[in-house]
């Protein structure tokens, strides 16, 4: 996944390159409800706090995912969101998987998934991530063979592990 590469006729995944700085802090305010739904931050508050958090999770990715893929997916010619992939000799991490509101709903998460999947069954890999224990996504990962594993992080993050053995959905 290093370069461009096509999915799908719609979906697509390309590098991050510094000038997706904007969108990619769009996208991370597109999983904050929370702030950016909330009546009592003023406009500025949540401005300070999306740049705040994401340039304080940006950096922590970069530090202990050296050799990750950054990509931004897109369907069509529109940017939709961003997939980050750490790629060890066992496992694939994904890092984040995030689409903008707009995007939702239309299966580019579940396409992405499985083909990444399909690529770990090749090269014998397990596939992880860290998910959010309230995160409707779950239900994806749930339905795609993804098994928790382990405790909770934090309280907040469960892990959740596929196996290239497994069958796939």
């Amino acid at each position: 996944m290093k370069k461009e590469k096509k999915h799908s006729s719609k979906v697509s995944l390309r590098q991050a390159q510094a000038g997706d700085i904007p969108f990619l802090k769009e996208v991370y305010a597109g999983t904050r409800p929370d702030v950016m739904d909330n009546p009592l931050f003023s406009d500025k508050q949540k401005r300070d706090f999306i740049e705040s958090q994401f340039n304080l999770q940006d950096t922590h990715y970069r530090k202990h995912y050296r050799n990750a893929e950054f990509m931004i997916i897109s369907e069509g010619s529109l940017d939709a969101g961003r997939f980050y992939l750490y790629e060890s000799k066992k496992e694939m991490r994904i890092i984040d998987i995030a689409v903008l509101p707009a995007f939702r709903g239309r299966g580019h998460g579940s396409f992405l998934l499985k083909e990444l999947q399909s690529r770990a069954t090749h090269s014998g890999k397990s596939i992880s991530i860290h998910v959010e224990v309230n995160n409707p996504a779950k239900k994806l990962y749930h339905r795609l063979g993804f098994k928790e594993q382990g405790e909770k992080v934090n309280g907040v993050y469960q892990l959740m592990v596929w196996n290239y053995d497994q069958v796939s959905p």
